[in-house]
């Protein structure tokens, strides 16, 4: 490649170096060059959130974002939720237990939607998770049972906060 550009960043933990065309998208970097499809491209203009990914802990649109911009930073997509394929997220067993997913394809846009919410906002009201899903297109479920996806995850990080306080109080007597 002749007039390519050489990225180097870290994704899911993982440090990567390529050398990439300066019109290249992040979403079809991450794609087609590192081989992580589980960042799923709708719309390509940033519309839909089915692309988005973690930079820096924040969400974006990786369809909005060329890969030669993203050199430097460190990215989650959601293969890197967890560090055992094997293994479920929280966010994602709250989605499969209250089906907040049908065909899946928004499925990965609407989980590092919602990561980064949730841990600004452990106790979040039903319209504050409406607007934080806002950005994010389905077109299978109806959003209610994403809604309640969410909410179960939220409970639980709750429940799973107050054990962990719980225990460490009891450590301290």
């Amino acid at each position: 490649m002749s007039d390519g550009y050489r990225v180097t960043l870290r994704v899911n933990g993982a440090e990567h170096s390529a050398e990439t065309e300066p019109r290249t998208l992040l979403s079809d970097f991450l794609r087609h060059d590192l081989g992580l499809t589980g960042t799923h491209v709708g719309c390509e203009h940033g519309v839909c959130g089915a692309c988005t990914i973690l930079m820096d802990g924040e969400a974006v649109r990786s369809c909005l974002v060329l890969a030669v911009q993203a050199d430097g930073h460190e990215l989650t997509t959601v293969e890197g939720l967890t560090p055992d394929v094997e293994q479920l997220h929280p966010l994602q067993e709250a989605f499969q237990e209250a089906h907040g997913l049908q065909c899946g394809f928004c499925t990965p846009g609407f989980l590092m939607t919602l990561i980064p919410f949730l841990e600004e906002n452990s106790d979040p009201t039903e319209e504050e998770i409406r607007s934080a899903l806002s950005g994010n297109l389905c077109r299978c479920t109806g959003y209610q049972h994403i809604v309640d996806a969410v909410q179960l995850a939220a409970e639980r990080g709750r429940s799973d906060s107050a054990a962990a306080s719980e225990v460490e109080d009891g450590a301290d007597h």
